[in-house]
């Protein structure tokens, strides 16, 4: 299966993705594209990966070549996020803009969906209200972000969007989440589309 989440900032995005994931069988992999620029960067990445590791996930750091990313036959990834992907594929440290990240990302993100059973995509919904007023490589970075997202919701069996650590599915059939997780499988929040929830 595979299952795209998106929503704005600090949504919940990631707890749900986590709740997903151990819906499905193990092995499970923690895909980590941050990128460490410093001494209190690593310390965070430790920090995740230690409070992974208590959940049954195995973490890769992998900061760009998500194609290079090797899983068993079966194995359940969570590939978190999209949006420092397409950041570190598209600018790199000297500020210099690669034009060919949107092919190499989508390429990459379709073949490591290609190698394990299900994957989570977590991306942010960064175009929505924006009025413009950037300077060249960040509009160009909302803009691939927005056509990987699109393109991801197209060809992803599953599309949830988190608000406000609700999640409403946008497209596919709802995940049932165990006790402990949300949303409960039937729930409106889960059964239908968000339009079609009543108030």
């Amino acid at each position: 299966m595979r299952i795209l989440l998106t929503g704005g900032s600090a949504c919940g995005k990631s707890t749900f993705a986590e709740h997903l994931v151990m819906q499905f069988a193990q092995p499970r992999y923690y895909v980590a594209t941050m990128r460490s620029y410093d001494e209190e960067s690593l310390i965070k990445i430790a920090r995740h990966q230690a409070a992974r590791r208590e959940k049954g996930f195995e973490t890769i750091e992998r900061d760009v070549d998500i194609a290079s990313v090797e899983v068993p036959p079966g194995s359940t990834v969570l590939l978190e996020c999209l949006c420092n992907l397409t950041a570190n594929e598209l600018i790199d440290g000297y500020n210099q803009v690669y034009l060919q990240a949107y092919e190499k990302i989508i390429d990459g993100v379709m073949v490591l969906a290609s190698r394990c059973a299900n994957i989570i995509v977590v991306t942010n919904d960064v175009g929505s209200g924006t009025a413009g007023g950037y300077d060249y490589s960040t509009n160009l970075y909302v803009e691939v972000l927005g056509r990987l997202n699109a393109e991801l919701a197209a060809s992803f069996d599953v599309v949830y969007e988190l608000i406000c650590g609700i999640p409403l599915l946008l497209k596919g059939k709802p995940v049932e989440v165990a006790a402990g997780g949300q949303p409960a499988a039937g729930s409106p929040t889960t059964a239908a589309h968000p339009r079609e929830v009543a108030p």
